[in-house]
């Protein structure tokens, strides 16, 4: 899938980094600040920035995931890119995020981590079940 007019795959970017509702802070800033170069550096782009604050474990309960979860349903983003793992969710309830993972990469959106660390190794990590990403098991 392409975006429009034959340019770059579309992606959401999903940020859940800040405790409380309001401006953004720090954490939200870097995030968004990293997926954009991620994306750019990937020839992706980035359809629409997705937020929640963080705090709730499951995803499902948050609006945001939720919207998430509605553009990888509808076929209009390829990918959905997220900082680290526990913005979905905690290590507490990592088998939320594997739950959320494996539907996503059935939907044809698999989620891509942009945290360097992660994203590097995620090319050199193989799939080791399901509902697991590459960057789940590095």
């Amino acid at each position: 899938m392409t975006s429009p007019g034959g340019g770059a795959p579309p992606v959401v970017l999903y940020v859940c980094a800040d405790r409380g509702p309001g401006a953004p802070g720090d954490a939200t800033r870097r995030a968004e600040a990293e997926g954009y170069a991620f994306a750019r550096e990937r020839g992706l782009a980035i359809a629409e920035v997705v937020t929640d604050a963080y705090g709730e474990p499951d995803p499902a309960r948050r609006s945001g995931w939720r919207r998430v979860r509605r553009l990888a349903r509808s076929g209009r983003v390829t990918a959905v890119l997220v900082r680290w793992p526990s913005a979905i969710a905690p290590e507490s309830a990592c088998e939320l995020r594997h739950r959320e993972a494996a539907w996503l990469r059935d939907q044809g959106a698999p989620v891509r981590y942009t945290w360097a660390p992660l994203s590097a190794r995620s090319a050199e990590v193989r799939w080791t079940g399901p509902g697991r990403t590459p960057a789940d098991t590095a």
